[in-house]
């Protein structure tokens, strides 16, 4: 089966269809797809094959619904992905966004079932892109067989070792019909096909950049558990005067954070831990980093949001100098770019190789400044971009991240040291913390979805 050669990147609709037995990490992959691309502003959507099975009325099956000899449950089962599919070709239809990734969530095991999405697509001027998760490392596997009889819906009530036994049973119907990728078979079909999370990656007929972009990410994913430490620096003297950026030193209060920041991380990292140091360049975040004793790394990409005109500035001389700007910005602060200077959606953009090596990192601290912890907060946290540059990431604060499959726990650590507020509300120039600040982006947990 030959796809048509894409001409013009502009206008695609990409359908990334996922493959893989169950346990193997597809809806893992697949959130943070979405989640990574939702941040670099590329609307994307994931449609579970596994919710829409559930609509239909089968909320807990057995393992016997799965085996592909039962007539009646093979049926309902293709009856879901062809309603996953129909509210993809709406989601793609619509005129509201600009929706151009969605991501079909399911098992896919066959060459029939794949046949008949790369047909759908064709008709529908959608282009499929398959991306198999293979995996045959039992720890992997009984890890992810475990997450799944514990979280999953599908189990819901039962009993922690009937559900694994349940589950094994299910993978084994799929093992029986099984078909892997491979580019023999499936020469003239865009795939890429991960080993082993990412021990080995086969790549085939990627043509156009998007799709890059993703088998790059995905390439650098990996799912061992890790914490992500994000710290601001110690208050600042600009902090205490209330100015924007420069490259001030700590004030008095800002010193002592730098010690107990030591304390507070050696209290909570274990000792068996590896842990990397990353800073800006700026004085600030070096200082605060100057009594740690571990590895340090300084990033130019960490660097705070670019003031322009406006460094050095308070906000109420900014709203004085240049009033129509300070309007501007509180509008749309994600896209409001400081004159010579920068926006949110610029940091993220040079954020983003930060991010790709957080992903093949296992544990971090970060210690950088107010707009970049917002938006790799974000990205962790799957904040949407609008509301992004209003979290809350006050001074003299340690915050943990946790990524899990299916969501990031945070921990908020505070140092108990006196600081000033650097947040202001939109349609003030006003600078302290409110109790409408938004910062409230709790353990975000979405079961696993098996279909």
């Amino acid at each position: 089966m030959v796809l048509h050669k894409i001409t013009n990147e502009k206008d695609i609709k990409l359908c990334v269809i996922m493959v893989g037995l169950p346990a193997r990490g597809k809806s893992f992959i697949s959130q943070k797809i979405v989640r990574y691309l939702s941040w670099l502003s590329i609307n994307c959507k994931c449609f579970n094959v596994g919710n829409y099975r559930r609509v239909l009325g089968v909320d807990n099956p057995k393992y016997g619904f799965f085996d592909f000899d039962n007539v009646n449950s093979y049926e309902i089962r293709e009856n879901a992905l062809k309603l996953a599919f129909e509210d993809m070709l709406s989601w793609f239809d619509s005129d509201l966004e600009n929706n151009q990734v969605a991501i079909i969530d399911a098992t896919n095991s066959t060459r029939a079932r794949r046949n008949w999405l790369i047909n759908n697509c064709q008709k529908n001027n959608v282009h499929p892109m398959f991306l198999e998760s293979w995996c045959d490392d039992k720890e992997t596997i009984m890890a992810n067989v475990k997450d799944i009889a514990t979280t999953s819906p599908d189990y819901d009530g039962m009993d922690l070792n009937t559900a694994e036994e349940d589950f094994m049973k299910r993978i084994e119907n799929y093992q029986n019909v099984y078909s892997t990728l491979n580019t023999t078979d499936d020469k003239d079909i865009t795939f890429v096909k991960l080993i082993n999370t990412s021990h080995e990656i086969i790549i085939n007929k990627i043509q156009t950049y998007l799709q890059s972009r993703i088998v790059f990410y995905v390439m650098n994913i990996r799912i061992k558990p890790k914490c992500i430490w994000l710290s601001r620096h110690g208050e600042s003297i600009y902090n205490v005067e209330q100015k924007i950026g420069g490259d001030s030193s700590l004030s008095e209060r800002g010193l002592k954070y730098s010690v107990k920041l030591k304390q507070l991380i050696q209290e909570n990292v274990k000792d068996n831990q590896e842990l990397s140091v990353w800073t800006s360049t700026l004085k600030r975040t070096q200082e605060t980093a100057q009594h740690l004793p571990y590895k340090k790394l300084e990033w130019k990409a960490l660097d705070e949001l670019d003031a322009g005109v406006c460094d050095g500035m308070t906000y109420e001389e900014i709203e004085e100098v240049y009033p129509e700007d300070f309007k501007a910005r509180d509008e749309d602060k994600y896209e409001y770019r400081y004159r010579g200077g920068e926006s949110y959606r610029d940091v993220v953009i040079r954020l983003e190789p930060v991010i790709m090596e957080l992903e093949r990192q296992e544990n971090v601290l970060i210690i950088t400044h107010q707009a970049v912890l917002r938006c790799i907060y974000a990205y962790f946290m799957n904040v949407p971009k609008e509301e992004s540059p209003w979290v809350s990431i006050p001074l003299h604060t340690l915050i943990k991240l946790e990524p899990r499959a299916y969501g990031t726990k945070v921990t908020r650590i505070k140092a108990n040291i006196p600081a000033v507020s650097t947040y202001k509300e939109k349609g003030t120039s006003h600078v302290g913390e409110s109790s409408s600040a938004k910062g409230s982006h709790n353990l975000l947990v979405n079961a696993p979805e098996i279909n």
